[in-house]
């Protein structure tokens, strides 16, 4: 199992292979994810460590919130379970509580986390019945990881969707939850694809039409990409994309202080049981706003506040403090292309 890469793109290929460093030995590779390697280009991973256990943490984080009432996502705690990464297991499970494992009144950890994904999931599952509601009929979900949608949602007749991630990822996935007796309740296409790789054309071999309107969803992507990496992205995106598709982004933290803030809070993780490394999994450096490198090549854009949906929803929203990191700062971006 490997959740997609979102390091390397076509063109940004340059740092040097992990392989050059571990060779092919899994105990060396395994000692040098533990003790925090950089991200490169080429950097692999699968759902139990790296950039792909942050799926898992996800998937835990939706199933907390379907045990709260939050949301609905009966897959999502027998997709951790699979994984198996025993906190995130236990926190799916409800067996860890906050108190255990979290900073009191910190910015992040795996209550706020929870809380967050409720609200995310929730806006997003919005996002696409209003697509669907507009005519739309073909969805792509970018690196989809654990998502469940085709198998959780009620979609319309006629609806294609599309989900890309490295192929151990799809297969495992999709084994797990036919284990399950689960059947999608969408056609669900799969393209198993490493997003540094040609994509684009693995999605129109697939069956996926440019000439019609798609809703794209990329959902804790854009955290885990170099700034180039995202421009090309959105430009890819924008290239397949009929008049009147719908885009659906999510824009996280990313800077040191922000780093350090998540560093805090996976530490105490670690104090309690957590044997992956999560530390170090963004890029440095400046880029653009999402929202503004849309506006400018032909999308309609709103921000949507994370602590507006929060507080919408009746939970906690930390408050904004004098550092220059906040919870107001993570926000959704939906787009239209071509809208007035």
């Amino acid at each position: 199992m490997r959740r997609n890469s979102t390091s390397g793109w076509p063109g940004l290929q340059s740092a040097a292979d992990t392989k050059s460093v571990t060779g092919d030995h899994p105990a060396i590779l395994k000692l040098v994810t533990l003790l925090g390697m950089p991200r490169t280009d080429d950097d692999t991973w699968d759902l139990a460590s790296s950039v792909g256990a942050t799926a898992t943490m996800v998937a835990a984080g939706r199933a907390r919130a379907t045990k709260a009432g939050l949301i609905e996502d009966p897959f999502a705690e027998p997709l951790v379970r699979a994984v198996g990464i025993d906190f995130f297991t236990r926190w799916a499970a409800g067996e860890l509580n906050s108190a255990e494992v979290d900073i009191p009144d910190h910015l992040w950890g795996m209550q706020p986390i929870t809380d967050i994904l409720a609200v995310r999931t929730r806006y997003i599952d919005g996002f696409v019945f209003d697509a669907a509601a507009a005519g739309i009929r073909q969805a792509v979900i970018l690196a989809s990881g654990l998502d469940a949608r085709g198998y959780r949602l009620s979609w319309p007749t006629g609806m294609t969707v599309f989900e890309i991630d490295q192929p151990q990822v799809l297969e495992f996935k999709a084994a797990t939850l036919a284990a399950l007796g689960a059947e999608p309740t969408v056609e669900l296409r799969a393209v198993p694809i490493d997003l540094r790789h040609d994509w684009p054309a693995a999605l129109s071999a697939t069956g996926f039409d440019a000439g019609r309107p798609t809703a794209w969803i990329a959902e804790g992507l854009f955290a885990f990409l170099p700034p180039e990496a995202q421009d090309r992205l959105l430009d890819n995106i924008t290239a397949l994309s009929a008049a009147g598709s719908r885009l659906m982004v999510e824009i996280f933290w990313n800077s040191p202080q922000a780093q350090q803030i998540m560093q805090a809070a996976t530490q105490k993780w670690y104090e309690h049981g957590l044997d992956v490394e999560l530390d170090n999994l963004g890029y440095p450096g400046r880029r653009n706003d999402v929202a503004a490198h849309l506006d400018q090549r032909g999308w309609s854009t709103v921000r949507t506040l994370a602590s507006q949906l929060l507080a919408d929803a009746g939970l906690p929203v930390p408050p904004r403090t004098d550092s220059e990191v906040s919870l107001a700062d993570i926000y959704y971006c939906t787009a239209v292309l071509g809208a007035l």
